[in-house]
């Protein structure tokens, strides 16, 4: 069985420095770290995960809680999160929480506990003032995305800009007749109502009346809310849908209403969804992915001690256009 010296003796460093490269935990440079994996590669040495939780104090895993798994955003920001974990050798500890009060207690004063984590990471979670609690109680390092919570360091994008932004994108094609679909959220700090809110404020400084249809950000709930939207006499020009699903959904409306997008009715989402580009969607892209591998970092950093100050607002969000949005025709 090959033991920590012969990885030493393959790199030319010492025991304690192939220690640290491969727990991840104290100073080592890149060139080194990567010369160290690649002698353990080499040589098939795999660190013993007891062994090293016993050594380091560490379990070597970040506990994710995540509300959906089924949808584009959840998986794309969680398959980030596990690139940057995995180039750091740690695991991922998933907790999926669902809306039903009973579930959501067990898995944050029970399941959590008993599995020993070294951070935590939420994604877009709406916790309650007692799951908040629950969480800080670990004692670990938390960061939050998307999350809309003042207790907790939080990594997200502007939604309120967001909104505004892709509002602001359709008034300029000259639109006035402007719908959302989205939804209220449950506080007005949440990610839905961020968005709705600056739709909301950019139609009424333009001084056109907005309307709205309530969805549940799934392709079927916006194809819903659209028909209902587009079945009307006075039907939008365009559509803002708060989710790129959403606008997917109402683009299938809309073709199936016999309307064309854009020459009929302009649509645009949020997100950036893969799907989009063969849709030819518009959207405000947020980077998905990359927000789970800065939120990665950030719970790594932390744990290193150098945990950088975060706040409300800083990842990127771009617009970007392609053919679902034009100038009305009418």
């Amino acid at each position: 069985m090959v033991g920590i010296d012969e990885v030493a003796r393959r790199a030319g460093v010492s025991t304690a420095t192939v220690s640290r490269a491969l727990s991840g935990r104290g100073p080592v440079s890149p060139v080194t770290r990567q010369r160290v994996q690649t002698a353990a590669d080499e040589l098939g040495y795999v660190v013993s995960a007891a062994a090293s939780t016993l050594a380091t104090g560490r379990a070597r895993a970040i506990g994710v809680i995540v509300p959906f798994l089924d949808r584009w955003f959840f998986s794309t920001v969680l398959a980030g999160i596990s690139d940057a974990l995995v180039r750091r050798g740690f695991d991922i500890t998933l907790y999926g929480v669902s809306a039903a009060a009973e579930e959501r207690h067990r898995v944050f004063s029970d399941n959590m506990r008993r599995r020993r984590v070294d951070g935590i990471i939420t994604i877009a979670p709406e916790l309650d003032a007692e799951e908040t609690e629950l969480l800080r109680g670990l004692g670990v390092p938390i960061v939050a995305i998307a999350g809309p919570n003042p207790l907790l360091t939080t990594l997200t994008v502007d939604d309120h800009a967001v909104g505004r932004l892709a509002t602001r994108h359709l008034l300029e094609l000259g639109h006035r007749r402007i719908a959302h679909i989205g939804s209220h959220g449950t506080s007005g700090s949440s990610v839905p109502a961020l968005r709705r809110r600056g739709f909301a404020e950019e139609m009424d400084a333009a001084g056109a009346a907005p309307s709205f249809a309530d969805a549940d950000f799934t392709i079927e709930g916006g194809s819903a809310a659209a028909r209902r939207l587009l079945e009307g006499d006075d039907r939008p020009t365009a559509i803002f849908a708060a989710s790129d699903e959403m606008a997917i959904g109402a683009v299938l409306a809309a073709r199936e209403a016999g309307l064309r997008v854009p020459e009929d009715v302009s649509i645009i989402g949020v997100d950036g969804n893969d799907l989009g580009r063969w849709f030819g969607l518009t959207t405000v892209d947020q980077f998905a992915r990359g927000q789970g591998e800065r939120a990665a970092e950030a719970v790594l950093a932390d744990l290193d001690g150098a945990a950088p100050a975060l706040r409300r607002g800083t990842l990127p969000f771009a617009l970007l256009e392609r053919g679902s949005t034009a100038a009305p025709s009418h």
